[in-house]
């Protein structure tokens, strides 16, 4: 069984259909095999290729398993929260960029750094005074359905998909499996709860309310966050809670999504990325 982002009781909001790619995406890291177009952050600052450039337009991916921290621009199977703030710094700051592309295709990923990344979005965009669209190639769930949330609109083509305002966190409890083997984990603690969610033991009553609690704090938050984003667009907390984390992928769902203004348009990647393009020239 594969056990995708958890190492622990660790919430992360990530579409489930997406999960297998994602434990993938996280051996690579591990083994730290390189695409050919990955560039270590540091030499894109400098070189000043953060992203490509189309017509005035920054086109920034947001693209695979969403992470905390990457050391690397460019990867097609992971973007880090860090790398996407220097991208929308730079764009911001930089007099030649008319707009700003976000390019989405990504089952979510994990919740530390995504919500600190939003609000700063919702703040910077203001005063850097340019139109941020974002273009969804196929996917844009939970941690990227946020990032998106703080663009000026979605777009989204028939057969991808936007939403799963949710979070979701796993225990794998192996103590059965273990003791049909013939081993028996021994667990010595110091402090009731510091090995609250361990493998090696059944979680207690108490550590699994004190889990769904987390995992509910955390879905308000990502509530909120969405709905005051999309506010001027129509989206409520009540919409977006009601949802229940549903995943709205097309064509009959995502007309959904647009009912609810969850998205604002359904239009194929290219014909939404000209469009905007042409908007901003």
């Amino acid at each position: 069984m594969t056990i995708p982002l958890i190492t622990g009781p660790l919430p992360a909001l990530v579409d489930p259909r997406h999960a297998a790619a994602m434990s993938d995406t996280l051996a690579r890291i591990a083994q730290g095999k390189l695409p050919a177009t990955a560039q270590w952050i540091g030499d894109a600052v400098e070189r000043r290729t953060l992203y490509p450039v189309e017509r005035g337009v920054a086109v920034i991916a947001v693209h695979g398993l969403l992470v905390p921290y990457l050391d690397y621009v460019g990867w097609p199977w992971a973007t880090g929260y860090n790398v996407l703030r220097l991208q929308l710094e730079q764009a911001f700051q930089d007099p030649e960029i008319r707009g700003v592309l976000l390019h989405v295709n990504s089952g979510g990923g994990y919740a530390s750094g995504c919500f600190d990344l939003v609000d700063w979005m919702a703040v910077a965009k203001e005063p850097a005074g340019k139109p941020i669209a974002a273009v969804v190639d196929d996917a844009c769930y939970s941690a990227a359905y946020a990032i998106a949330s703080a663009a000026d609109s979605i777009a989204c083509p028939r057969v991808g998909g936007v939403g799963s305002i949710g979070v979701v966190t796993l225990h794998l409890d192996v103590s059965a499996a273990l003791e049909k083997q013939g081993y028996k984990v021994t667990v010595i603690r110091g402090g009731a709860h510091k090995t609250d969610g361990n493998p090696y033991e059944p979680l207690p009553p108490d550590v699994l309310a004190d889990f769904t609690a987390e995992v509910e704090d955390l879905r308000t938050l990502f509530i909120s966050t969405v709905a005051r984003n999309r506010a001027s667009l129509g989206l409520t907390e009540e919409i977006a809670g009601a949802t229940e984390a549903r995943a709205y992928s097309g064509p009959t769902r995502l007309a959904e999504a647009l009912r609810l203004r969850l998205a604002d348009a359904v239009a194929s990647p290219d014909v939404a990325a000209t469009a905007f393009i042409n908007h901003c020239n």
